[in-house]
C-alpha cells in the first residue's frame, strides 16, 4: 500500500465564505537589467543640514584614516582627495576669527582657497605660514572642519609707536615689526626717528610710561648711534631736547621727573637737558651758544658721548 501525504491548509476561513482563498501566485521575476540603478536617500532623522554635516564629517575622518593606513602612496591619496570632492567634501564656508585691521584681500590671497575646492586638498601648514607673513598678523591657526568649512583664527599685532623713515611714517609693534603705514587712527602714539629705532621701540615706550606726566609732553624720540635715545619734549617748534644715557635710561627719566616736580626744571628757558654724564646734569639755555652745568663741578669721567 502506497503512503499518502496530506497537505493541511490551516489558514482561517473568511466569514461568509465557505471555501479557502486560493494561494497567491508567485510574482514573475523581472529580467535583470544590465545597468542597475541605485538611489540613495537620507533617513528622516538625518535630513537636516547639521546632521548631514556630522555624518559626513565622521565618515570623512574614517575614510581618511583608512586610506592613510592602507594606501600611503601619493597617487592614491590624490585620487582619494578627488573622490572626496565628488562626494561633497568641498569648501563652502571660510570663517575668520580675530580680524580687525588685516586687509581681507591679503588674507584671502594668502589662504589661496576658493569655494568648491576639495577640502582635503587644502595644505593647512602652508596656508598658516602664508597668512603669518601678512604684516598685521602676529599668529594664525588654520583648521579644516569637515565636511565643508575652513576656520581661521588670527591674532593681530598691536602698534605701540610710529617710525619716521625717509619722509614716511610706519606703525611699529612691541617686537619691532613694521605693521603698515595707515597711521590715521594712531596719531597719538610716540614718534620715533633713526635707523634701528623700531627694534628698540618697546624699551622706549616702557621708559616713557614709567612717568606719565612726562610722557604726555613727549613730541618725538631719536635713536642715536644704535645705543641711546634723545627725547624731544613739548609739542612746540623749539621744544626741549633730553639726552638720555646709554646705561639705565629709565633711572635718568625718573630723575628728570623728580627735578621738574621739585624745581620746575622744564619750565625754565632751556633747550637741552643733557643726562649722559653720571655725575652731573648739563643744561643749555634757549638761544645760548654754550652749555652751562648744573650741580657740582667735577672733572668729567670718561663716559661715552654721542
Amino acid at each position: 500500500m502506497r503512503s499518502v501525504t496530506l497537505q493541511v491548509d490551516d489558514r482561517p476561513v473568511l466569514s461568509g465564505r465557505g471555501k479557502p482563498k486560493a494561494a497567491p501566485q508567485p510574482r514573475k521575476a523581472k529580467a535583470a537589467s544590465s545597468s542597475p540603478r541605485f538611489r540613495l536617500s537620507w533617513p528622516r532623522s538625518l535630513r537636516s543640514r547639521s546632521m548631514r554635516r556630522a555624518v559626513l564629517a565622521g565618515g570623512g575622518g574614517l575614510l581618511l584614516l583608512l586610506a592613510v593606513a592602507l594606501f600611503p602612496g601619493k597617487k592614491v591619496m590624490n585620487q582619494l582627495v578627488s573622490w572626496s570632492g565628488q562626494a561633497g567634501y568641498r569648501v563652502d564656508d571660510i570663517f575668520v576669527e580675530g580680524r580687525v585691521r588685516t586687509p581681507r584681500d591679503q588674507l584671502l590671497a594668502a589662504l589661496n582657497v576658493k569655494r568648491g575646492d576639495a577640502i582635503l586638498a587644502v595644505d593647512l601648514t602652508a596656508a598658516r605660514k602664508r597668512i603669518e607673513e601678512i604684516p598685521w598678523v602676529r599668529t594664525a591657526a588654520v583648521e579644516r572642519r569637515l565636511p565643508d568649512q575652513i576656520h581661521i583664527l588670527i591674532t593681530e599685532r598691536s602698534p605701540i609707536a610710529l617710525w619716521q623713515n625717509n619722509g614716511r611714517y610706519f606703525l611699529v609693534d612691541r617686537e619691532g615689526q613694521i605693521v603698515g603705514d595707515q597711521i590715521d587712527d594712531y596719531a597719538g602714539l610716540p614718534l620715533t626717528v633713526g635707523e634701528g629705532a623700531p627694534d628698540h621701540a618697546s624699551e622706549l615706550v616702557a621708559i616713557l610710561e614709567s612717568e606719565p606726566a612726562l610722557k604726555d609732553r613727549v613730541k618725538a624720540a631719536t635713536w642715536i648711534g644704535d645705543r641711546r635715545w634723545n627725547v624731544m619734549l613739548d609739542r612746540t617748534p623749539d621744544g626741549i631736547e633730553v639726552r638720555l644715557p646709554e646705561d639705565d635710561p629709565e633711572a635718568a627719566w625718573h630723575d628728570l621727573a623728580r627735578l621738574d616736580r621739585e624745581q620746575s626744571l622744564l619750565e625754565r628757558q632751556v633747550s637741552v637737558v643733557d643726562m649722559r654724564l653720571p655725575d652731573r646734569l648739563v643744561l643749555r639755555a634757549a638761544n645760548a651758544p654754550r652749555e652751562q652745568a648744573a650741580g657740582p663741578k667735577k672733572k668729567p669721567s670718561n663716559g661715552k658721548d654721542a
